[in-house]
């Protein structure tokens, strides 16, 4: 390994990651290095990082190649493996083409929750095709202090709580995981949403992403928001025939989330590439020896 590593910073609705390109899957990025380098304080800083490696170069991704060229190996901030990162995906179509490996228009990139299909327009706006929701039966409940709160339970490649709310302040400081019952639910974790109307079809979210705390948007968060929010207001898609469309307000932005009759999103929203540089590969090995 060359004593430098090449990195970039991007965010999505300030949703921010540290990118490594890494075409042939050539470096060991351990869950401790993810961690020091999402570091706020000692590190780069991020939610997590975005791996970049070629479908073909990792074993996780290899029967995907023959659909899309690059995979996106997504860690969460405490360097535990997610499946699936609705702006990750945004900011690593964004770098892809940064890097010149694409051009405006159509795309595919291989996640552990399988093929995403990504339009990148020519306003820098990024449409990603999120796939289908799973709803898992069961009731679920979601406790903040002395407040719970019934939770729809939307599975976007990942897991998540969906809990509507009065108030975003009732979610808490979002430091720690608020509680989700039963834990039977969710045996590899969840990310939790608290969600308020603030119109027709339009809502506001806060959100605590496993492995990574309160964030200030997640992609496939909102998705599920938009799919809890169109069940209980009657406009299931899958039920009116015609699409629905909510806008999803977050601290970091806004997402357009619209989800068909068929069950498939499409999550549209920015994608903002900020800084390149180089990792000091001794500064890695000493904060990890």
């Amino acid at each position: 390994m060359s004593t430098r590593i090449a990195f970039l910073k991007g965010h999505g609705t300030e949703n921010d990651f540290v990118i490594v390109p890494d075409p042939e899957n050539a470096i060991d990025l351990s869950p401790a290095a993810v961690a020091a380098l999402c570091d706020r304080r000692a590190g780069i800083g991020g939610d997590g990082v975005l791996h970049v490696v070629r479908s073909a170069a990792h074993p996780e991704a290899r029967e995907m190649a023959a659909e899309a060229e690059w995979f996106m190996d997504y860690r969460n901030g405490d360097g535990s493996v997610a499946e699936m990162c609705g702006n990750g995906v945004r900011v690593f179509a964004r770098y892809l083409q940064h890097a010149g490996h694409v051009a405006e228009g159509d795309l595919t990139i291989a996640t552990r929750a399988g093929v995403r299909t990504v339009h990148l327009a020519k306003d820098g706006d990024v449409t990603v095709g999120m796939g289908r929701a799973r709803l898992p039966e069961g009731e679920v409940t979601v406790t903040v202090g002395e407040r719970s709160w019934p939770a729809r339970n939307v599975n976007m490649g990942n897991p998540h709580a969906v809990a509507f709310v009065a108030d975003l302040a009732h979610a808490g400081d979002l430091y720690t995981a608020p509680p989700v019952g039963p834990a039977s639910a969710y045996p590899d974790g969840v990310n939790v949403e608290f969600v308020v109307d603030r119109g027709p079809r339009h809502v506001a979210m806060r959100v605590h992403e496993r492995g990574s705390g309160e964030t200030r948007s997640c992609g496939t968060g909102a998705c599920a928001v938009a799919v809890a929010a169109a069940r209980r207001d009657g406009t299931d898609p899958a039920v009116t025939g015609t699409p629905a469309t909510y806008t999803v307000d977050l601290p970091g932005g806004r997402l357009v989330i619209t989800e068909r009759p068929d069950g498939e999103i499409e999550m549209t929203g920015p994608a903002v590439i900020v800084a390149e540089g180089e990792i000091d590969a001794d500064w890695l090995a000493r904060v990890l020896g």
